[in-house]
């Protein structure tokens, strides 16, 4: 295998020709080629830019771009934000570049670059008469890892993900979970020739066999969100979370859940005990009891361990509502815990 840089490319504007730009500097394209793309030059060509007016604060517009394409805040500190984009995308700033581009704009992630992949390789093919595969990149930070590294935004024509799982390596182990991002691999190693600061955004890697996906999904096969997400939450929405369910449905494993998150809690403050009295069995009800008389104390610490536990149980996935007893006092039952998930 090999990559090669694409020099000589201009600097692109909204309505420019990027086929025809890319055709022209490198008419030594072949088939079976993966031509890796700057998501930048992408976006710059489809208009993608958020204009910054003279004399305009650029980091208050980088600010409010961020929050137009946002969907979610997973983890905040200081101006930075790691954020979830419409794209599905778990990103800072949402992917919006500020840098390699005149003070007047910032460059936001194509709408779908999965679709200007498609358009890009299928006008290649018309200009240059080649079937290529087209990746379009973009710089992510990673995951518990220092340094950045080129990512796969878009695809066409070639699998994102390359799956063994039920192969059988040479020590006779099944793979059980072994999926390769083939497209990330790609890209990360195509931004080696392309650099950041050499003005050189298309590289093309020669030699890789592939097979194109019919259907082509492009990149959604790399999202992974919802019931695969083992981390949903950021350290703070995941108190902003924790908003009571109105209309509860239970659902199996609601007692291990509560002892569990009560465990947790307990550990965090160990100087309060409580005294769970369960209601029936999977029924998504918690009793809840004081060992002892309620006093001002005893429900402040009660106050701190139910918001724990309860913090706990929407990061497990729960939602839950706590309706605290009427009056305190006459019976050692201070609040029933409901648990379950949403109805509808």
């Amino acid at each position: 295998m090999s990559v090669h840089p694409v020099p000589g490319l201009p600097e692109f504007a909204p309505g420019d020709d990027l086929a025809g730009a890319i055709a022209g500097a490198a008419p030594w394209l072949a088939d079976g080629d993966v031509v890796v793309v700057t998501s930048k030059v992408v976006s710059k060509v489809e208009g993608r830019l958020v204009r910054v007016e003279p004399g305009a604060d650029r980091e208050a517009a980088r600010q409010r771009a961020i929050d137009e394409e946002s969907v979610r805040v997973v983890a905040r500190r200081g101006p930075l934000r790691i954020v979830e984009t419409r794209h599905g995308w778990v990103v800072a700033a949402a992917g919006i570049d500020a840098s390699n581009v005149p003070g007047d704009a910032l460059v936001l992630l194509p709408e779908d670059a999965d679709a200007s992949a498609a358009r890009l390789r299928e006008r290649l093919a018309d200009l240059l008469g080649i079937t290529v595969a087209v990746i379009v990149s973009d710089t992510f930070g990673r995951t518990w890892r220092d340094g950045l590294t080129d990512v796969a935004v878009g695809s066409a024509g070639i699998p994102a993900l390359i799956d063994h799982r039920g192969d059988v390596d040479a020590h006779g182990n099944r793979l059980e979970t072994t999926q390769v991002a083939v497209v990330d691999e790609l890209a990360s190693a195509a931004d080696l020739v392309k650099g950041k600061l050499g003005g050189v955004p298309v590289a093309v890697v020669r030699g890789l066999a592939y097979a194109p996906p019919t259907p082509d999904p492009g990149t959604r096969p790399l999202v992974r969100l919802g019931p695969g997400d083992l981390f949903p939450y950021g350290s703070r929405d995941v108190v902003a979370s924790r908003a009571p369910g109105a209309d509860l449905v239970p659902r199996p494993g609601d007692l291990e859940a509560v002892a569990e998150a009560f465990r947790v809690a307990v550990a965090a403050l160990p100087e309060f005990s409580v005294v769970l009295r369960y209601g029936g069995e999977e029924d998504g009800v918690v009793d809840v009891h004081l060992p002892e008389r309620a006093t001002t104390t005893t429900a402040l610490n009660l106050g701190a361990l139910i918001g724990a536990v309860i913090v706990q149980l929407h990061a497990e996935g729960w939602t839950t509502r706590w309706e605290p007893a009427a009056t305190t006092g006459g019976t050692s039952l201070v609040g029933r815990l409901w648990l379950g998930s949403p109805s509808g």
